[in-house]
């Protein structure tokens, strides 16, 4: 298997690593909350829009890829 082949099954595998991520931000977001840490909820919060941007961005490159 060639580079060119590789490309699409690792951009498929980030997308699912960077969901599996996301989810767990969120839980320790909920307890950043209970636990009344609000300004590190608002942070872990702010980094799981930047991780969900990035799999959009992840998501266009592989419809692009896939298109040709």
């Amino acid at each position: 298997m060639d580079d060119k082949e590789k490309l699409p099954i690792i951009i498929k595998h980030w997308i699912e690593h960077n969901e599996s991520h996301i989810e767990e931000y969120r839980q320790w977001a909920g307890k950043a909350g209970e636990m009344g840490l609000d300004g590190i909820k608002a942070w872990i919060t702010k980094a799981i829009k930047a991780m969900e941007q990035s799999d959009s961005i992840l998501k266009e490159a592989l419809k692009d890829l896939e298109a040709r």
